[in-house]
């Protein structure tokens, strides 16, 4: 059985890396637009940089394409521990794969394998395992994301204080609304702290330029050169 938890936890965390390493925003704009997002804007192959870059078309694909891959590899990581007959962490529970999934999912968006190890900053790769692992905080986190933005418009802001009510959001959900034990609770709070650490270490640019008030606003519109 161990080795059978091994084996599930190494496929999976390989398989989510690969998954994550496919970059909407480099794979859209080299498609539609024969260029590198990473030689525009801010240099960050994102959903944010690609729609002041390149407008709102390739921005849409990205978000489809970045949620899609943390959805595949949550769903993929489930059905090898389903075929492996393993599950993980207390109670056997394959919910947890979810999270490893997510992480190195979030990794392979950050320094994709197939682009020299220069990607986007993994919000939306983060955010989008919640769809599988926990729709409802998946749809809070979206909510206070929005909520922030539309009075910061700041676009990391939202994305900073989205991240850090992460594990608190779980924690809550997790207990009072899906009636799961306190440990275990905890657990899976804890077990979103990797992604959520990953996802603000790779905003630290945007945190100095929030601080110094030079950051760049949100606007639905294309940047202009």
């Amino acid at each position: 059985m161990v080795l059978q938890i091994l084996m599930a936890v190494v496929f999976s965390a390989v398989v989510s890396y690969l998954l994550g390493s496919c970059n909407s925003s480099i794979i859209v704009v080299k498609l539609l637009k024969g260029e590198d997002i990473r030689k525009f804007g801010s240099f960050n192959a994102g959903l944010t940089n690609t729609l002041r870059c390149f407008g709102k078309l390739p921005a849409v694909l990205t978000l489809i394409g970045d949620l899609l891959k943390g959805v595949v590899a949550v769903i993929i990581c489930k059905l090898i521990c389903g075929l492996l007959g393993v599950g993980l962490g207390p109670d056997n529970d394959v919910h947890f794969i979810g999270y490893i999934a997510g992480f190195f999912a979030v990794i392979g968006h950050i320094f994709p394998l197939y682009y020299g190890f220069k990607g986007g900053k993994g919000v939306l790769v983060g955010v989008s395992v919640f769809l599988v692992i926990d729709p409802i905080v998946f749809g809070i986190l979206i909510l206070i994301f929005a909520v922030i933005l539309a009075f910061s418009k700041y676009v990391s802001l939202s994305s900073i204080i989205a991240t850090i009510c992460c594990p608190f959001i779980t924690f809550l959900m997790q207990y009072f609304a899906e009636g799961t034990s306190l440990k275990l609770s905890v657990v899976y709070a804890v077990l979103t702290l990797p992604i959520c650490i990953l996802v603000i270490f790779m905003h630290r640019t945007n945190i100095t330029r929030l601080k110094n008030g030079n950051e760049n606003r949100f606007s639905f519109h294309k940047k202009e050169e």
